[in-house]
């Protein structure tokens, strides 16, 4: 993964200095992401399996789109990004859900948005280098997977799930419904 400069952020999501990918992880600096969820016309959402050689929650499935958010980028910027990198999706509408702050891992401390959208199967090219495969499920799939051991999923997708489902999500803190 090549490193990327970060914007660094307070607790009220101001901008306090920038630093190196790397150098944030390894510090554990705040910085932002953005996470995308895109859901098919009947429902089902995108879930995608990381690729065994991701740093972090490899071959582990996570929402549609994961993304960092680079220095001087928005929130939305960041996810309309990653919708193209990831999935080579362009032009599909996402609106704001909630912005949030939470523990990614070890040293990943992210203030975050997610945003839903819906998207055609069709239009999805997902990036093989990023990602293994992707699948559709509804919601109750999913958290009927998420109970299964087998599987392993991010972290981070399971919170933003269960906060999304209206679950507890302890280590989730909302800042902002939008």
């Amino acid at each position: 993964m090549a490193d990327e400069l970060l914007d660094i952020v307070n607790d009220e999501d101001v901008v306090i200095g920038q630093e190196m990918r790397s150098t944030v992880h390894e510090l554990g600096l705040q910085h932002r992401g953005a996470h995308v969820f895109l859901f098919t016309s009947d429902g089902k959402m995108l879930v995608q399996k990381r690729s065994a050689d991701r740093a972090a929650s490899p071959s582990a499935l996570d929402c549609s789109v994961s993304e960092h958010v680079k220095a001087g980028e928005s929130y939305l910027d960041a996810a309309m990004r990653g919708m193209k990198e990831e999935m080579g999706v362009e032009g599909v509408e996402i609106k704001p859900l909630v912005t949030f702050k939470m523990n990614y891992g070890l040293n990943d401390n992210e203030i975050s948005t997610l945003y839903e959208g819906t998207v055609n199967p069709e239009q999805v090219k997902f990036d093989p280098v990023e990602i293994e495969e992707v699948a559709y499920y509804s919601i109750e799939e999913i958290q009927e997977m998420m109970k299964n051991e087998k599987i392993k999923f991010c972290g981070w997708f399971v919170e933003i799930l269960n906060q999304y489902s209206g679950r507890s999500a302890p280590s989730l803190h909302v800042l902002k419904t939008h």
